[in-house]
């Protein structure tokens, strides 16, 4: 029995030593969460007055803000009264600068429509499809001569004693047989302009030095051209600016 007593004295000791022990842990955590965060307030105080401190040494006063926002207002007055000085003084040179530009652009309108805009206007010889058109700069075949060639004009194909008429008011300059083209008309007209109408089967309709009008008949078609003899029946037309070949496709209608 007193054995007994004994081992149940000692086990009730250690129970209570391992209380008192988990208590004091306890009360000692305690503390020491206490303390941090106390020195934690601590430090978020000090670093809020030090802001404080910046802020209030950084800001304007109301007296500045004041004189600044002044400031502001007489420098938008001062540029808004330049403005408008500047404005009406140089209304009158702006508006004779736009004159000044618009003249030109009608000026230059103008040139363009006389340069693009042929001052005679022509019509086409003859009624037909273009089966040749003008190579002037580059080389074309010849069925007739077998050979790549240069072609000054253009071929307009027609059945023989189809009319042919005058592209444009002129005069007769020449009635001939050439050695290459058969039977040829040439007439002047204004403006430095020379057409040609080569190929004929006749040309009793005009003589040299005649003035003929637009849409004047003044031969036929024929295949009076020996350098192109072996071609369906057609008519070979020239066009002359100033003694110079030039497309007649780009100048009749």
């Amino acid at each position: 029995m007193r054995r007994e007593t004994r081992g149940q004295k000692e086990d009730d000791k250690i129970k209570w030593g391992k209380l008192i022990s988990f208590l004091i842990a306890i009360v000692l955590l305690g503390v020491a969460i206490a303390i941090s965060m106390t020195q934690e307030r601590t430090v978020a105080e000090m670093n809020y007055n030090k802001l404080k401190e910046n802020v209030n040494t950084t800001l304007p006063t109301e007296e500045a803000s004041i004189g600044l926002s002044k400031d502001i207002n007489e420098v938008k007055e001062q540029n808004n009264l330049k403005s408008e000085t500047v404005q009406g003084d140089n209304q009158e040179e702006n508006d004779n600068e736009i004159d000044e530009i618009k003249n030109s652009l009608e000026t230059n309108a103008n040139t363009v429509k006389q340069e693009t805009v042929p001052e005679t206007q022509f019509i086409f010889p003859v009624e037909g499809e273009v089966i040749k058109e003008y190579a002037k700069d580059n080389l074309i075949y010849s069925e007739t001569l077998e050979e790549w060639i240069t072609h000054t004009g253009i071929d307009i194909k027609a059945d023989k004693a189809t009319v042919v008429k005058a592209v444009a008011s002129g005069t007769v300059k020449s009635i001939k047989n050439d050695p290459r083209y058969g039977l040829t008309v040439t007439i002047e007209h204004s403006n430095g302009y020379v057409s040609s109408y080569s190929s004929l089967l006749t040309a009793e309709f005009v003589k040299e030095g005649e003035k003929v009008e637009q849409g004047q008949t003044i031969g036929t078609v024929g295949n009076s051209a020996v350098f192109e003899v072996a071609e369906d029946s057609h008519l070979h037309f020239e066009l002359f600016k100033d003694g110079g070949n030039i497309n007649p496709e780009m100048y009749i209608k």
